[in-house]
């Protein structure tokens, strides 16, 4: 990716849509993001009770029938449910219609970092205990996680470019920059784009929990994530889908849309280090922030705020503020950071679509989302982790950082569009 140049097309955010632990919809996750509400509570899909972490953040009222119907329901996991619901909700919110005239240069990039982790494990169940002839003939489609991707199109009919994308954690944030690459280069006018999860089953619990990634602080689940505090122990898994619309800038105000944001650049890299464990030196995530920058034409100095993949594990936090002083320098210390995972858990796959729409409404609102449970301050983490308390600023610029398992890194940036 190289400099910003007058050839490249502008890419706009014109509509969102979520289904998260702390709220179904743009409305319900922004205002529980400005209260600071945590998604976090005893997990209710099984019993935990044998397990060190017996917490995460499950999307509890959600209803399918509401955006699809029954036979639907049936034939496509939870994570794919997801991304269809967060779809609707994205096109509605853009007031945007895929129709004849328009499908060819519509196109999806959606992606799932682990997908139907819920359908695996009752197909198992049902080879097990009903033997190999009673396996659903829709398990293999249930289960592929670019099948989000796949059932969006059809359902929509967007027949433009169709992608999946799978980096673990970054796989929200890498759908929407390469969907953000698709149009700039002109390969098609809007883009469906995001990420989905849902893992919150018993062996997924069981095998982060092996790995000690996980939170044990049980006895107050909503205090749990607690990303850059001195005495963090440990993500919480959270579940749900972040999905945007993303349109070419000057049909979208041919149009009259309402526009979020601009996104203005994407970078990635590798760490190259550790299948989980980010880089020490924060070397890899520097690195993709920097060329995020790059991409943006932006200046290290233009950046108001970051929302950081600030997962609360030890590492990750210190990892990740040391990076941001690597690129950043003094102005590490002058721009704001915070963790939308403080509230929502983290959500795998789904976290960079989800943070990324958190990065548009801040953009477009001027109002910071806090760091929830931030009490004790960590000398290796010194920034300004908007503690607490949402907080109204000026927002020209953001970044989103998404980083996964086996070195994957993802930053985006949106930019506020002040004729919008």
């Amino acid at each position: 990716m190289g400099p910003l140049s007058q050839h490249r097309r502008r890419v706009a955010v014109t509509g969102v849509g979520v289904v998260t632990p702390i709220g179904i919809g743009k409305e319900a996750f922004w205002n529980a993001l400005l209260e600071g509400r945590s998604g976090v509570r005893r997990i209710e899909s099984f019993d935990p009770s044998p397990f060190p972490t017996q917490i995460a953040a499950e999307v509890r009222d959600f209803d399918p029938l509401q955006y699809m119907d029954r036979k639907e329901v049936r034939r496509n996991d939870r994570f794919v449910q997801f991304a269809i619901a967060a779809t609707r909700m994205a096109l509605e919110d853009a007031d945007f219609r895929i129709t004849p005239a328009n499908r060819d240069r519509v196109g999806v990039v959606l992606g799932s970092g682990i997908g139907g982790a819920h359908t695996w494990e009752e197909q198992h169940r049902v080879l097990l205990e009903r033997g190999p002839d009673r396996v659903s003939p829709f398990f293999i489609p249930m289960l592929i996680s670019n099948m989000a991707a796949g059932m969006v199109s059809i359902l929509f009919g967007a027949r433009g470019p169709n992608t999946s994308v799978v980096t673990a954690c970054a796989t929200g944030g890498h759908c929407i920059g390469d969907a953000f690459k698709i149009i700039q280069r002109g390969d098609a006018d809007a883009m469906i784009a995001g990420g989905t999860e849902a893992a919150i089953t018993a062996l997924s619990i069981a095998g982060f929990c092996s790995m000690k990634a996980m939170s044990t602080r049980n006895h107050e689940p909503e205090r749990a994530v607690r990303p850059f505090d001195r005495d963090r122990d440990g993500f919480v898994m959270g579940e749900g889908a972040g999905v945007v619309l993303l349109e070419e800038l000057e049909s979208a105000r041919a149009r009259g849309a309402r526009i979020y944001c601009e996104v203005v650049g994407y970078g990635m890299s590798a760490d190259a280090y550790h299948i989980t464990q980010p880089d020490p030196e924060g070397e890899g995530a520097a690195q993709c922030m920097a060329r995020c920058l790059a991409d943006a034409g932006l200046r290290p100095e233009d950046v108001d705020y970051i929302n950081a993949h600030g997962t609360s594990t030890p590492y990750n936090d210190k990892f990740e503020t040391l990076a941001i002083k690597r690129v950043f320098g003094d102005h590490a210390y002058r721009l704001a950071v915070s963790s939308t995972k403080s509230m929502t858990g983290h959500l795998l796959g789904a976290a960079g679509g989800v943070e990324l729409i958190a990065c548009a409404l801040s953009v477009y609102h001027q109002v910071l989302p806090p760091t929830i449970n931030y009490e004790n301050p960590d000398p290796d983490c010194d920034l300004d982790y908007v503690p607490n308390r949402a907080r109204p600023a000026t927002v020209r610029t953001a970044l989103s950082n998404a980083f996964g398992f086996g070195g994957h890194n993802c930053t985006l940036a949106v930019r506020r569009v002040e004729d919008s």
